[in-house]
């Protein structure tokens, strides 16, 4: 009998990855947040400006954001990787400069860039998953910064047959006529570069962004050491569905954090037979709400646990 419902599930599958019991403990839990800026932002499918992209990662460095709240309340290390922002920033210890480019191209106007910054986003985000690896991380969890990110992500999912009205949505608070021209320069980005359903490097080239492309390759290389990772909202699954793509075995590795308020999320989740741990009505982004769900992943090993040591006795 099924007592903890999900709670069990969660369980089973971890033990699947682990093949242990009991289910050991995470010793060494991360958060990486990916942070580049997208070159359609100039579109105004935002409510703010580039620039806010920087200011928030500099925001981070102060402890100062969402993230930085959960990830001390989970005990998870933190870091930002700059994927491709519009600034140089100092050295930090909570920073990985993995930069690609300054921002992407305007995808409206043609590619968001070439494939092979393409190829370089999945090789750089596997480099920074296999030395997460390599140092302990055992459990590792992923976040998106990055102004017109919701955009980019929309721009994805719709390369890959989604319907552009049923997942388009607001991010950040955008009028409804904004978001109007959101879905409008997605039609227009998928007209114009036509990217290729069946290659997810082409899609990530022609209308994709670098903190996405980075995603991908941290979840692939995540995957290839058996390490489970955590999802969280609309930005960040379409890192984990360009990876899925390329390699449909990295779900057996993937967790999904949270439902996003952002309405394109649940398609994509009920198209994957996913279902996510918490449901908040969250917009935060920044890998807040999978930060939040490591608290249920570790209440689901220790029932495990005590379930197994009962039947063992």
């Amino acid at each position: 009998m099924n007592e903890a419902g999900y709670l069990e599930e969660l369980a089973s599958k971890l033990f699947k990855i682990k093949k242990q019991i009991p289910l050991p403990m995470f010793k060494d839990k991360r958060v990486y947040v990916f942070a580049a800026d997208h070159g359609v932002v100039q579109n105004g499918v935002s409510a703010y400006p580039k620039n806010v992209t920087y200011q928030m990662v500099l925001n981070y460095f102060k402890g100062g954001a969402g993230i930085n709240v959960f990830a001390r309340h989970m005990g998870l290390k933190f870091f930002v990787v700059d994927s491709g922002v519009d600034y140089d920033f100092e050295d930090n210890p909570s920073l990985i400069k993995m930069k690609v480019g300054y921002g992407t191209k305007d995808f409206s106007m043609g590619p968001a860039m070439t494939r092979e910054e393409a190829i370089t986003c999945i090789e750089y985000g596997m480099k920074v998953a296999k030395k997460a690896i390599s140092q302990g991380a055992d459990l590792l969890v992923i976040g998106d910064k990055g102004i017109g990110n919701t955009t980019t992500a929309t721009a994805i999912f719709a390369s890959f047959g989604f319907d552009v009205n049923k997942i388009t949505d607001i991010g950040t608070p955008i009028p409804p006529s904004s978001v109007i021209k959101k879905r409008n320069i997605v039609k227009k980005a998928l007209k114009i570069n036509r990217p290729n359903p069946n290659d997810p490097i082409d899609v990530l080239s022609k209308v994709g962004g670098y903190c996405i492309g980075q995603m991908a390759g941290f979840i692939l290389e995540a995957f290839k050491n058996k390490v489970p990772v955590v999802i969280d909202g609309f930005p960040t699954t379409a890192g984990f569905y360009l990876a899925y793509k390329i390699n449909e075995r990295v779900l057996d590795y993937a967790f999904f954090g949270h439902l996003s308020k952002v309405k394109g999320h649940k398609v994509i989740l009920d198209s994957l037979g996913v279902r996510p741990i918490l449901d908040l009505d969250m917009r935060l982004g920044e890998g807040t709400g999978a930060a939040l769900s490591v608290y249920l992943i570790e209440a689901a090993i220790k029932y495990f646990n005590f379930k197994n040591e009962k039947v063992i006795s």
